[in-house]
């Protein structure tokens, strides 16, 4: 067992000598000097293990010792050591920033006692320093999960947009409109999903993601990912502040944004027909979210034949379920309006 150095603050030196003998024996080596200001001193150049601390001094009482000490003890415990039978003191002496307190009695059981209080002290100060470092090991053990979960989601990201990059590639070298237009489609599905693998890298916190800012990059990618050069509709957002969901909903919310306002910009304007597709983003209260895909276009209903190949609409359905809602399209005097609400 390592030893252990107490400073040991009384103005008896009997008292004193008689302390140090009886701490010996628990590898307890105790240095006493007769005053405050001799303490401190000592203590500020050693830096002791533990502090032992009189009430009763010379001209003073360690009550007024205890603030000067305190400025250079640190974490090391101070046991105050009084003959007063006044509860008071002790509990002033907790307050000041003791850590414990023992009672000096005429036949000098303290010092037993007092061996006893150092140790404890001692004890819990290392328990302290246990605990600390755990909670340090576990900040870096979070700090460096984080910065390896924001590198995965910057190489996902980066991973996505080459595909997609690539799908567009191939769609301006096929001659089938069909084709085209599938592979038009599906490069705006993969950017709907890297869209939130890029938000999550630049986020501190990869468990939400701001809903309005990663529609708002959303409906600029798909300007981008369809043809925009033959139909030029406007894609507009109007969107609530500050609104944010959890990763896993944002991508259902993303995919299923996607085909709405795929399905918008290919059969809402026919023909030469240019207008405006509008994603709307609103807090419906109650912990509500309402998202809303419309145009002013011919119209859609949600019955009858779909359109194309209908794979849109199957995915739609199948985010849909992710959130536990459904897609309805609501009558409107002109155009289409699909909604669907989630809580968050």
């Amino acid at each position: 067992m390592a030893e252990v150095r107490v400073l040991y603050i009384d103005d008896d030196p009997g008292i004193g000598r008689l302390v140090e003998r009886a701490l010996a024996s628990r590898d307890i080596v105790v240095t006493h000097v007769p005053d405050g200001d001799a303490g401190i001193a000592l203590q500020a150049r050693h830096g002791f293990d533990a502090i032992a601390l009189d009430h009763n001094l010379a001209g003073e009482t360690g009550l007024d010792v205890m603030p000067r000490l305190r400025r250079v003890t640190g974490d090391t415990p101070v046991i105050y050591v009084t003959g007063s039978e006044d509860a008071r003191v002790a509990v002033a002496a907790l307050k000041a920033g003791a850590v414990d307190y023992v009672w000096k009695d005429v036949q000098g059981h303290f010092r037993e006692l007092l061996g006893e209080a150092i140790q404890s002290a001692l004890a819990q100060v290392r328990l302290k320093r246990d605990a600390e470092e755990a909670q340090r090991a576990i900040r870096d053990a979070k700090d460096r999960a984080e910065l390896l979960l924001h590198e995965v989601n910057h190489r996902v990201a980066n991973s996505l947009a080459l595909v997609a990059s690539l799908a567009r590639l191939q769609a301006n070298a096929v001659a089938d409109a069909s084709a085209r237009n599938a592979l038009q489609e599906m490069q705006a599905r993969i950017m709907a999903v890297a869209g939130i693998h890029r938000r999550l890298y630049t986020s501190s916190d990869v468990r939400v993601v701001e809903l309005g800012s990663y529609l708002m990059s959303l409906v600029d990618e798909l300007s981008t990912a369809i043809d925009v050069s033959d139909k030029k509709n406007v894609l507009v957002l109007q969107a609530d502040a500050d609104v944010r969901v959890p990763t896993d909903k944002a991508v259902s919310i993303g995919v299923i944004v996607t085909e709405l306002m795929t399905n918008a910009y290919k059969y809402a304007y026919p023909e030469d027909r240019r207008g405006e597709i509008r994603v709307v983003l609103r807090r419906a209260g109650d912990g509500l979210l309402t998202i809303a895909v419309e145009d002013d276009g011919v119209g859609w209903k949600g019955t009858g034949v779909a359109q194309g190949t209908g794979l849109g609409t199957r995915i739609i359905t199948a985010m849909a379920g992710n959130l536990q809602t459904t897609v309805d399209y609501e009558p409107v005097p002109k155009g289409t309006h699909a909604v669907f609400k989630l809580r968050i």
